[in-house]
């Protein structure tokens, strides 16, 4: 691997030992990720789940690559129901059945480690289970289409075609992203496209995929707080988010749950 290289698209290739730094941070975000499953429940806060996260962030020896990020001022992205991403925290009491998605980014090291996934408060309903399965899913059907060789288009088009094959639909208007010692950086990941195009994919690229998937129409909007998106048609959306790295044969996932939950339980 050539140290330090640009691809021409701008896609920088990291080095062996950079993989080390990209661990360690996302395992701490993994871990506060895991912490904070149990404290979702109904007729808990958004708010009262971030305090925990930002706590957890500083505890952790870490920094919050959140707060401040163009004026954002929370630990975390907290969006409920139809809400698409970006969704603030909050004094929104959480009711039974509500499913949300929790995104966290910390730095360690100035390494910046992304993750995000989904939880229950209380019991979702059937359509929203299937809903968080597909999605969980469809992002593990991109992980196993990430190799050197391949190209972007077969990410997006792994993802694409498992969830629209369930009557789902996938997101257009946001994006996974490249990441290392910065938040973002080029490439630009889409969930959708097709076989064989766009960038080829090199070892020693680090990048998110973390497609958002509706049960409705794929149309979002962004609301007046400029931050929270959500779905036109109000349906309920889902989302999973891993960091990864791509080695010689296929990819580390730098985001891995430590306890084994990134997946909810759903059968509680």
């Amino acid at each position: 691997m050539n140290d330090g290289r640009m691809t021409k698209e701008g896609i920088r290739i990291h080095d062996p030992q950079d993989f080390k730094g990209m661990l360690a941070a996302g395992q701490i975000t993994a871990q506060i990720l895991d912490e904070v499953g149990p404290l979702v429940q109904p007729g808990v806060t958004t708010a009262e789940l971030d305090d925990f996260i930002r706590r957890r962030v500083e505890e952790l020896g870490t920094v919050s690559a959140t707060i401040g990020y163009r004026g954002y001022q929370h630990a975390s992205c907290i969006s409920v129901n139809h809400v698409v991403c970006h969704g603030i925290p909050s004094e929104k009491i959480l009711r039974d059945g509500d499913i949300l998605n929790i995104d966290v980014t910390v730095i360690l090291d100035g390494w910046f480690g992304d993750s995000s996934r989904m939880y229950v408060a209380g019991k979702a309903n059937r359509k929203a289970e299937r809903l968080i399965k597909v999605t969980h899913d469809s992002l593990m059907k991109g992980i196993e289409a990430v190799r050197p060789g391949a190209t972007f288009g077969d990410i997006g088009h792994a993802i694409q075609s498992y969830a629209e094959g369930f009557g789902m639909s996938v997101v257009r208007d946001f994006c996974g992203h490249g990441l290392g010692r910065t938040f973002h950086a080029p490439p630009n990941v889409l969930h959708y496209g097709r076989s064989g195009k766009g960038p080829v994919i090199e070892e020693g690229m680090f990048f998110t995929i973390e497609p958002m998937i509706n049960l409705g129409r794929p149309e979002t909007k962004v609301l007046a707080d400029d931050w929270t998106a959500v779905t036109r048609d109000k349906s309920l959306s889902a989302q999973f988010e891993h960091s990864i790295g791509v080695t010689a044969d296929g990819c580390e996932i730098f985001t891995l749950s430590p306890g084994g939950v990134f997946y909810p339980n759903l059968a509680e």
